[in-house]
C-alpha cells in the first residue's frame, strides 16, 4: 500500500476511536435543585372582621318636581309682560307674568250686571203678581184648593231662574276679566316662553313652559343584588306615613366639580321593563338658592352621579379590588409561600369588595400585583424583611463597638460615652 491509501484508513480508525470514547464517557450535568429562597417581596393585609357602611353608586337626570304648560284662559292682546317672563327667569307664586287687554272683558262685566238687574226686577214683579193671585183666590175660591198655575208658581220659579242665570253670567264675566292677568300658580322658573309683548292670544293658547323650584327629583336605578343593602321608603296601602329613605350625595363635573345633598323620598311601584331594575326617586331641596362657593345652580336635564348611603354590615371581610384576580381568586401567604384562594363576593363597588366565602380571619392577603406567578412560589413579607434587616444592622454595629472597646481595653458603655463627649465638644467649638 502506498501512503495515499493508508491516510484515509487512518482517519477512519481515529474517528471510530473518538466516537467510542465519547459514548463510553458521557458528560454529567451539574444541575442543582431549584432554589427554595424567596424570589420576591410582597405586601400583605391581615384579614379581619369589621363593620362596613355600604355606599351604592347610581346615576340619573335632574327633573323638576312639577312641570306644566302655562295656558291663556282668556283672549286678547298682550299689553304687559313681567321682567322675569323670559327663558330661565324666576318668579314667585301669585306674580303677574302677563297682562292681556281687558277692555272688552270689562264691557262684558257691565252687560252681565245689567242683565242681572233686569232679572231681579222681573223677579220682584212676579212676586207681586203671586201675592195678588193668592189674595184673589182667597176672595173668590170658595174655600177650594188652588192649583199652581192659578197661584203663578211656575212663573215665579222662572223669574228666579233668570236671576240665577244672570248671576252666573256676571260671575263668569268677572272670572274672564280676572284671567286677563296670567298669574304664576307656584314659585318656579320659565323653561321656555312662547309669546311676547303685543301678540294677540286666544283662549287655550300656550304661553310658556314652567317648572317648580322648591325641589328637583332624580330617578335612580338600583341593582337587584343591592336591594337588600339599602333602606327603601316603601309605601303600603294601610299605612299613611312613609318614612324617608337613605341620604344621597350627588356629583357633577358639568361646571367644575359640584356636589349636592339629597334624600330618597319614594320607591317606584313597578320594575322598569327596559332595564328590569327597580328605581327610587331622590330629591334635592332648594336647589336654586345661592350657596357658598357655588359656581352654578343645578340644571334641568343635567346628568349626575349619585352615592346612596346603604346599610352598615357587621362582621364582614372587606378587601381591596386590586387584590382580586379575574374577579374570582386572590393570593395569600402561608408559611412563606403563595397560596391561591378561590373566593365568592357578596358585594363589590369600584374600590372595595365584601368576601362571602373563600377567606378566613387571620389570613395574610397579598396586595402586591404578582403578574405571572403560580401557587407555591416562595415569597418574603415586606414588613418582616425590613425588620430582619434592621435587626442584622443593629447586631453588626454592636459587634464593631465590642471589638473596638476590646482593643482599647474599655467597656462598650465607656466607648459610647467617649464618643458622645467628643461630639459634644465638637459642637461646642
Amino acid at each position: 500500500m502506498n501512503k495515499k491509501t493508508l491516510l484515509p484508513i487512518g482517519i477512519i480508525f481515529v474517528t471510530i476511536g473518538l466516537f467510542a470514547l465519547i459514548t463510553s464517557n458521557p458528560p454529567s450535568a451539574a444541575r442543582g435543585k431549584p432554589s427554595a429562597a424567596p424570589q420576591m417581596t410582597v405586601d400583605v393585609l391581615p384579614i379581619s372582621l369589621q363593620s362596613y357602611s355600604v355606599q351604592l353608586d347610581s346615576f340619573g337626570l335632574v327633573q323638576p318636581r312639577t312641570q306644566s304648560v302655562l295656558v291663556a284662559q282668556a283672549s286678547g292682546q298682550i299689553t304687559k309682560v313681567s321682567s322675569q317672563f323670559r327663558d330661565g327667569g324666576f318668579f314667585e307664586v301669585g306674580d303677574v307674568l302677563i297682562q292681556l287687554d281687558d277692555r272688552d272683558h270689562k264691557a262684558e262685566v257691565k252687560i252681565a250686571e245689567s242683565s242681572l238687574l233686569s232679572a231681579k226686577q222681573g223677579l220682584l214683579e212676579e212676586q207681586a203678581r203671586v201675592k195678588q193671585a193668592v189674595a184673589d183666590w182667597q176672595r173668590l175660591g170658595n174655600g177650594q184648593q188652588a192649583n199652581a198655575l192659578v197661584l203663578r208658581e211656575p212663573q215665579l220659579e222662572a223669574a228666579k231662574a233668570k236671576v240665577l242665570s244672570a248671576e252666573a253670567q256676571l260671575e263668569k264675566a268677572r272670572l274672564t276679566l280676572e284671567r286677563t292677568k296670567i298669574v304664576a300658580p307656584y314659585a318656579g322658573r320659565v323653561l321656555k316662553k312662547q309669546v311676547d309683548l303685543g301678540q294677540v292670544v286666544s283662549n287655550n293658547a300656550q304661553l310658556a313652559t314652567i317648572y317648580a323650584v322648591d325641589y328637583v327629583e332624580i330617578r335612580l336605578p338600583i341593582k337587584n343584588k343591592d336591594l337588600e343593602l339599602i333602606a327603601l321608603p316603601e309605601q303600603f296601602r294601610d299605612v299613611a306615613h312613609t318614612p324617608l329613605g337613605s341620604s344621597v350625595q350627588f356629583r357633577s363635573d358639568l361646571v367644575q366639580d359640584q356636589t349636592w345633598q339629597g334624600r330618597v323620598v319614594r320607591t317606584e311601584s313597578a320594575i322598569d321593563t327596559a332595564s328590569q331594575q327597580l328605581y327610587v326617586v331622590a330629591q334635592i331641596d332648594n336647589p336654586y338658592q345661592a350657596k357658598l362657593n357655588q359656581v352654578s345652580p343645578i340644571k334641568i336635564g343635567q346628568y349626575v352621579t349619585a352615592q346612596l348611603q346603604g346599610k352598615t354590615l357587621n362582621d364582614v371581610m372587606v378587601i381591596p379590588n386590586s387584590a382580586i384576580y379575574q374577579g374570582s381568586y386572590v393570593y395569600t401567604v402561608i408559611d412563606g409561600v403563595l397560596k391561591r384562594k378561590d373566593i365568592n363576593l357578596r358585594w363589590q363597588n369600584a374600590n372595595d369588595a365584601i368576601v362571602a366565602t373563600g377567606l378566613a380571619p387571620g389570613e395574610l392577603l397579598v396586595l402586591t400585583p404578582l403578574g405571572q406567578v403560580s401557587s407555591g412560589t416562595p415569597v418574603k413579607i415586606n414588613g418582616e424583611a425590613t425588620a430582619a434587616s434592621e435587626a442584622d444592622e443593629k447586631q453588626a454595629s454592636r459587634a464593631k463597638l465590642e471589638q473596638r472597646a476590646k482593643a482599647l481595653g474599655i467597656s462598650v458603655e465607656q466607648l459610647m460615652a467617649q464618643r458622645k463627649q467628643a461630639r459634644a465638644n465638637k459642637e461646642a467649638n
